[in-house]
């Protein structure tokens, strides 16, 4: 069961640290195809700059060789201007109006040359503008991209690790769910064969209970009818006031012991793991003990909690001798258990260890939180753990206080009522029910806290182990409180019952009675052995039945009846007599048998001596043994003829006969008596096994449909991610469709502006190749003239 358990407890762990993995890596992955999404689309855009960029550098190209042609054509032009004004001077006094007309014309050629000019001019600077521009955004998006490649091929070596990672933890998950498929399935094939079992001893243990219901009616109406007790003159000393000896809840109290010593055991073996685990953590968090010194307040709370063991251990052994003061020879009640009071004592010094070491913890916890790293979530954990642990304490306070009182009645008498005995178990069961809880709360706290410290950098490996062993250590402690709280709600029923009370009385058992009770139940069975033997003289049932209703109805007068109850009252002192004397007989008996016994052994050993010897030793001790033999076999004839009263569960049978028929009748019934009831104890052994069995599966399958139903909300949770994830995909997608979409526009306006600009280029040329060949044509003239 505690291999299972732990086992359950790693598959918790493992299946945590499973999706928290599974979450990070999802994450990851999501990053690295942002990243590699963005890095494509920077490429994309890079390719673009570079192809407009080699556009540009073309049309620089083009543009500047245009500029120099331009710019040797305004130059040839200046020159054949300056040319035709000397030229002009000298025939300015042939013809003014026509040298006129020309001046006007050439000062608007000079006008759009200029005009021209400047606009080259600006058409430069904004080209060289916008090529440093496309410069600086190149080198941007280049080193942009290098980051870029960088951190996704990081990423993606991260990725790789966590798929490896994560691989190794699928495959060894899906072995640990295979084996524990085929233990479930061994499992569950043991579960129908014990259902099986169970049924069959059920049957059988209802036809054993009728029969012996049968049988103790038949008793009981015998009894009633043919046996009254009438004497009621002194009632308070009656001996039939003295309750019977109860074996069957012996026998539960001693099955219930047992369980709750291994409940306590699991109990101290968890309490002893925390406090160890606990002071591990003090030694390494929030200052490492091996670097630098901690604390003085964490130095004293190492020191207590070093000491837990002289604590914690006296509780299993105090437990253990109270379960091995409960035997079937005893009478279990709360006024008769001495040993609970030693176990109160034990748990009493414990419950003073916690207070003893609560101040301690509250300020280890506000000294972790006022660590400069500690965080604003660590810091309400650490305020959650603080109130647990005061939870705790009192809890232990309060079960200090109920195990106290339930132990007073051993120690004064009339201390407490039954009435205050059940509701002392029953808030004893209700403090137990809390404990768990707040244990359990506090398992919670601490897997929290946990989470959230592996996420600080400054931590270690050794601090993660300690706290996972804190943590299971939490885990075993929760779950045995839970074992502990769960028995005691099962067996309240019988906590509460008085298993002994005397007849006709409600108040509680006490000491003396039971010494009473002891007393008769050694006389009943010495009773009961001495008829076996066939020695105390009875009367026959047929004779006392005959004598009853001579009595009944004899019409006698009162003096006949006083010289039989005078004849009477001789016979029983004689009878008491013959008692005497035969019990002295029987005495005497055992007294020569053991002589016999001493002699024979002596007899033996002086053989075993003389085998080595003279050979006329050995005749002499054969003859000597056999005349042992001989005297034993007459006692033991003269004593069973005798009359004998043979009672049993069935009937009761008076018969004078010898030893060997009287013994085939007593071991006949000792036989039936031994069978019937070996298979009674037999059943009931597996009746409980089976319905351990039962309880065990049955918490099996609520831990499997727990998880099944974790499975299925991850499951949700998962299928939730991929529908957002999905959605992301597509809303990206429609960016890139979006962004193409604009790029592509962009380009076309791009196009556009260019070919406008080839147009005014032409224009341009056009233009320049005109004013050339007017001035060509005004040079003619001007020379013609």
């Amino acid at each position: 069961m505690a291999n299972v358990t732990d086992l359950q407890t790693k598959y918790s762990k493992l299946a945590q640290e499973y999706s928290k993995l599974r979450a990070q890596n999802q994450v990851l992955k999501k990053a690295v195809v942002d990243e590699q999404a963005n890095s494509a689309s920077f490429k994309e855009q890079l390719k673009q700059r570079d192809q407009s960029l080699r556009k540009q550098e073309q049309e620089m190209d083009s543009l500047s060789f245009r500029n120099q042609q331009l710019a040797k054509r305004v130059e040839l032009l200046q020159e054949e201007l300056a040319v035709s004004e000397s030229k002009g001077k000298k025939g300015k006094s042939k013809a003014d109006s026509p040298s006129q007309h020309g001046l006007e014309t050439q000062s608007v050629f000079d006008e759009d040359l200029q005009k021209k000019i400047e606009e080259n001019e600006r058409l430069h600077i904004q080209f060289y503008e916008a090529d440093e521009h496309h410069r600086k955004q190149e080198a941007e998006l280049t080193t942009r991209l290098q980051e870029l490649e960088t951190d996704s091929g990081q990423h993606q070596a991260v990725v790789d690790g966590l798929t490896t990672k994560y691989m190794e933890t699928i495959d060894r998950l899906q072995s640990d769910k295979a084996r524990l498929v085929v233990k479930a399935q061994t499992l569950e094939r043991e579960a129908k064969e014990c259902r099986m079992r169970t049924e069959e001893c059920q049957q059988q243990l209802r036809r054993c209970q009728s029969e012996l219901n049968r049988q103790v009616k038949q008793s009981s109406s015998v009894i009633q009818e043919k046996v009254p007790f009438n004497d009621t003159k002194f009632g308070d000393y009656n001996s039939l006031n003295v309750p019977p000896h109860n074996r069957r809840h012996q026998l539960k109290a001693r099955d219930v012991a047992g369980q709750a010593l291994s409940f306590i055991q699991d109990l101290v073996a968890a309490l002893l793991n925390f406090h160890s685990y606990t002071e591990q953590r003090v030694h390494i968090y929030p200052l490492d003990s091996s670097i630098e010194p901690i604390s003085p307040l964490n130095q004293k709370f190492s020191q207590y909690l070093h000491e837990n063991a002289a604590y914690v251990r006296p509780l299993e052994d105090g437990f253990l001798q109270l379960h091995q003061s409960i035997t079937e020879d005893t009478v279990t009640v709360l006024e008769t258990v001495v040993k609970l009071k030693g176990f109160a004592d034990n748990f009493s010094s414990y419950t003073g260890f916690l207070l003893k070491i609560l101040p301690y913890q509250l300020k280890s916890l506000e000294e972790e939180c006022n660590s400069p790293l500690c965080t604003a979530a660590l810091i309400a954990k650490n305020q959650e753990l603080q109130s647990d642990m005061k939870r705790v304490t009192s809890v232990f306070e309060k079960l200090q206080i109920y195990i106290k009182l339930l132990a007073l009645p051993s120690v004064r008498q009339d201390a407490m009522p039954q009435s205050s005995t059940s509701a002392v178990f029953t808030q004893l069961a209700a403090c137990l029910h809390s404990l768990h809880d707040v244990i359990k709360e506090m398992s919670k706290h601490y897997n929290q806290k946990a989470s959230f410290e592996q996420e600080l950098p400054t931590i270690t490996q050794k601090l993660c182990t300690t706290t996972e062993c804190l943590l299971g250590s939490l885990g075993s402690l929760t779950s045995s409180t839970g074992k502990i709280a769960t028995f005691f709600s099962n067996n309240l029923d019988f906590f509460t019952s008085s298993g002994y009370s005397p007849r006709g009385s409600t108040v509680a058992l006490n000491p003396l009675q039971a010494e009473s009770m002891l007393a008769n139940k050694k006389k009943a069975a010495a009773y009961i052995h001495a008829i076996k033997q066939g020695r105390p003289q009875s009367v026959p049932y047929r004779d006392a039945l005959s004598n009853r209703r001579v009595l009944t109805s004899s019409t006698e007068s009162r003096e006949g009846l006083t010289q039989q109850v005078h004849q009477s009252q001789e016979k029983i002192a004689r009878l008491e007599q013959e008692k005497e004397h035969w019990l002295l007989e029987v005495q005497l008996g055992k007294v020569r048998l053991e002589k016999e016994n001493q002699r024979i052994a002596d007899l033996e050993a002086q053989l075993a001596a003389a085998l080595g010897g003279s050979p006329n030793s050995q005749p002499a001790a054969a003859g000597t043994l056999s005349e042992s033999h001989e005297e034993a076999e007459e006692e033991q004839q003269a004593a069973g003829r005798e009359s004998a009263l043979c009672t049993s569960l069935v009937g009761m049978l008076c018969t004078t006969l010898t030893v060997e028929h009287g013994g085939d009748e007593e071991s006949r019934e000792q036989l039936i008596k031994t069978h019937y009831m070996a298979r009674v104890g037999e059943l009931t052994t597996q009746l409980q096994i089976s319905d351990s069995k039962a309880v065990h599966f049955h918490s099996e399958c609520r831990a499997l449909a727990k998880r099944l139903a974790i499975a299925e909300k991850s499951r949700e949770t998962l299928s939730e991610e991929v529908k957002l994830a999905n959605q992301n995909v597509t809303r990206l997608q429609d960016e890139l469709t979006t962004t193409k979409r604009s790029y592509e526009d962009q380009l076309s306006m791009m196009s556009d502006h260019l070919c406008s600009m080839n147009e005014t280029l032409s224009k341009q040329r056009e233009e320049i190749d005109t004013l050339k060949l007017g001035s060509k044509g005004n040079a003619k003239k001007n020379k013609g003239r």
